[in-house]
């Protein structure tokens, strides 16, 4: 009996312990984009400023390799030509580091930059930080950020095999609307 009410204590500490330790809020429609400048699986920087005039579906996960990822990564992959044909950029954000990116990238032949947000300064700043102390990792979030660098779209509840056909509906729609 002992032992059951010591793990129901710890195991409600647990969860108040992750609501404490959530991100900041996430940005919010018609807000300006937070900045970023990250490296690449190549070690190459990105930032914001360089999606300028340009569509950008920046999305974050949590680890690379892991099922979940990767299928949202592969399906990205297989519909890039459709999401280019409409005017976006697909970059990715981990807390994973840009060799493990690199791996990733090349073992399911990734064609869009994958960023290493390894200090997680900038899921942080989008509000996706799980933050459980010795454990960081991105929540599955995903912002559509509009050509003049403002947040279109927030994609909180994330179904990794059907989100970049979601993307590219809603991107649709986006694009086809009169400009005041």
């Amino acid at each position: 009996m002992k032992w059951l009410l010591l793990l129901i204590v710890v195991s409600t500490l647990f969860l108040l312990c992750v609501r404490m330790v959530q991100a900041a809020e996430l940005p919010k429609v018609g807000q300006k984009a937070p900045d970023f400048s990250l490296p690449d699986q190549l070690g190459q920087l990105h930032s914001l400023s360089e999606y300028s005039g340009k569509w950008l579906v920046l999305y974050f996960y949590p680890r690379d390799d892991t099922p979940g990822c990767t299928q949202e990564a592969c399906a990205f992959r297989d519909d890039l030509n459709h999401l280019t044909s409409l005017g976006a950029h697909v970059v990715g954000v981990s807390l994973d580091d840009s060799n493990s990116h690199a791996e990733f990238s090349k073992k399911y032949h990734l064609p869009f930059p994958l960023l290493a947000d390894r200090d997680s300064q900038v899921a942080a700043r989008y509000g996706v930080l799980l933050n459980l102390g010795i454990f960081k990792m991105a929540k599955r979030y995903t912002f559509l950020i509009n050509p003049h660098g403002l947040v279109q779209k927030v994609y909180d509840k994330v179904e990794t095999s059907r989100h970049s056909k979601e993307i590219i509906e809603d991107l649709k729609l986006l694009v086809a609307k009169p400009r005041p």
